[in-house]
């Protein structure tokens, strides 16, 4: 049945300071923040707050002498109005809201933190019909010291207390490393006798063309090798999940638990670690191939014989590094390697092992859950979308060269297994990518577009989260629009929606009143303020 998305528009004005260039982004790739600048997304003008001064951000080509006793700046300030517009969602189609509470909310010893603080915490998102939470269930907590031996129980007592509440739980089965990416404020290994073997078999990690291991998860090679006490890397998995589904079972059986996430690499996404800020990655730096250890290179030779070309069965030797551009390289240029018969092999390969390995755990996942929704994460490789090589995607392994669809074939693979997609950057918009990093080519609506019309496409449920922590309405309306487009025809929206993060920002009075604000819209409801930027009254100009 098609839902009719209403688009009722409220013209605002709003008085706005000299313009100028701001970046307010100088130390991260993409993040939102409670920045509020002025550029076009969907169906509507971003807001901005009154009598905006700007001069202090602005660039040394930029800045012009000021005297600080001359008012003419102010009164520029009070005739330059700016008009936006906000889509009114009340009576669209309601898109669950979950959030996502700490990473460390279980410590090593298995215990909740602070757990009356975040009882509290957790009665406030109740409060403002919050649907749920999303909670990691780390690997190397629970099967920390022992293979087959699992500790849940802090775990046990964290869902009793989200399940008093009436709040729904999204699990997801973290089987990475957490610590050394952009939001990371804990450090939690993979488990200890995991990086035991590691010790005397550092193949069991990704590694580059130097030779270095990452040690954030296990690379896909040993999917299948008995390498780890007798099991093999599916085998762990499956045994891990198996033993959630039993010790978790009241919560099966009473829908608290609706969905289970399934880690299928690094950050959980399914994805190589090709950027990894530990070897010195910086945004937007291309990333480096991933497929180094004996036991990819080993499936790397084995498809170049049946190819018939034993000599393509080795990496690329002309990508350069993990911050270099895709110009700069004789692979991932304009005309280059990536198009040649050898690259087209090779990222052919490379590409296919990314989506054997999603095909394999999603298999043992739905096995290990029968009968509950999983879900997977795909990460928003949106930098360097612009060119005709995709290079970040490609390292990453997302075949997504300009002539070539590299998500249509994970979708199918997703479909498969009745997965939903869980897709991340849906907040960010390409102007914004444009004014702070225009040497990045990045598109990340582009890649959104793609992306969820691919999953839609193979009719896969299609969820979301947001890159970074987004207080502002902006990135919330940018999050509305992707959420639920005006112009699908047919009407198709987000299965949910997760807010990363709980953390004691959001709680601020200010913030969690535009969180709430952006929640009513997401369930669909009306909301008294349309058009008006928080802490502002429209202003006619005199």
């Amino acid at each position: 049945m098609a839902i009719r998305l209403n688009h009722s528009v409220i013209p605002v004005s709003v008085k706005l300071g000299a313009p100028t260039r701001v970046s307010a982004r100088s130390s991260l790739p993409f993040s939102v923040g409670d920045w509020r600048g002025v550029s076009t997304f969907s169906g509507a003008r971003p807001l901005v707050l009154a009598k905006v001064k700007l001069r202090a951000e602005s660039t040394e080509e930029d800045r012009v002498p000021i005297d600080d006793d001359d008012d003419s700046t102010d009164q520029l300030v009070d005739e330059e109005i700016v008009h936006f517009e906000e889509r009114d969602f009340a009576g669209t189609a309601c898109v669950p809201v979950y959030v996502m509470l700490p990473l460390g909310v279980i410590d090593m010893n298995s215990e909740v933190v602070e757990p009356e603080e975040l009882l509290d915490q957790l009665r406030t998102l109740k409060s403002v019909n919050v649907d749920g939470v999303m909670v990691d269930c780390w690997w190397g907590i629970v099967e920390s010291h022992t293979p087959q031996v699992y500790n849940w129980s802090g775990y046990k007592k964290l869902f009793q207390m989200i399940r008093e509440l009436g709040l729904k739980i999204q699990v997801v089965m973290s089987f990475h490393e957490c610590g050394g990416n952009v939001g990371d404020d804990v450090h939690i290994q993979i488990p200890e006798w995991v990086r035991e073997i590691g010790q005397s078999n550092p193949d069991i990690y990704f590694t580059d063309s130097a030779g270095r291991r990452n040690t954030e998860c296990l690379t896909w090679g040993i999917d299948k090798q008995r390498v780890l006490r007798g099991r093999t890397a599916l085998e762990v998995y499956f045994d891990y999940m198996r033993s959630f589904r039993v010790e978790f079972d009241e919560f099966f059986e009473e829908k608290i638990i609706p969905e289970i996430e399934v880690g299928l690499g690094p950050c959980g996404e399914l994805r190589y670690p090709s950027y990894p800020a530990q070897f010195g990655w910086k945004y937007p730096g291309i990333g480096e191939f991933q497929c180094y250890d004996k036991y990819l290179m080993n499936s790397l030779k084995e498809a170049a014989e049946v190819r018939g070309h034993s000599f393509w069965g080795r990496g690329p030797d002309n990508t350069e590094t993990y911050n270099s551009t895709p110009h700069g390289t004789g692979f991932f240029r304009d005309g280059g390697d990536y198009d040649s018969y050898y690259g087209r092999f090779f990222l052919n390969w490379y590409s296919r092992v990314l989506i054997d390995h999603g095909d394999r755990v999603l298999a043992m996942a739905n096995l290990a859950f029968e009968g509950t929704c999983i879900a997977a994460k795909l990460s928003g490789i949106h930098w360097w979308y612009k060119t005709a090589s995709h290079a970040a995607e490609l390292t990453a392994g997302f075949y997504n060269s300009s002539n070539r669809d590299g998500y249509g074939p994970i979708a199918a693979m997703f479909k498969k297994h009745d997965a939903a997609l869980n897709f991340t950057c849906v907040e960010l918009r390409t102007l914004d990518q444009h004014e702070d990093f225009p040497e990045a080519l990045a598109d990340p609506e582009g890649l959104v577009w793609q992306v969820l019309n691919a999953a839609w496409d193979a009719s896969i449920p299609v969820a979301s989260e947001n890159a970074l922590p987004c207080y502002d309405r902006e990135g919330y309306n940018k999050i509305l629009e992707n959420a639920k487009p005006l112009t699908d025809p047919d009407g198709r929206h987000l299965s949910c929606f997760t807010y990363l993060r709980l953390n004691p920002t959001l709680m601020e009075s200010q913030n969690f009143k535009e969180f709430e604000r952006f929640l009513k819209r997401m369930h669909g409801e009306a909301v008294p303020d349309l058009g008006l930027a928080p802490g502002t009254q429209e202003t006619n100009p005199e």
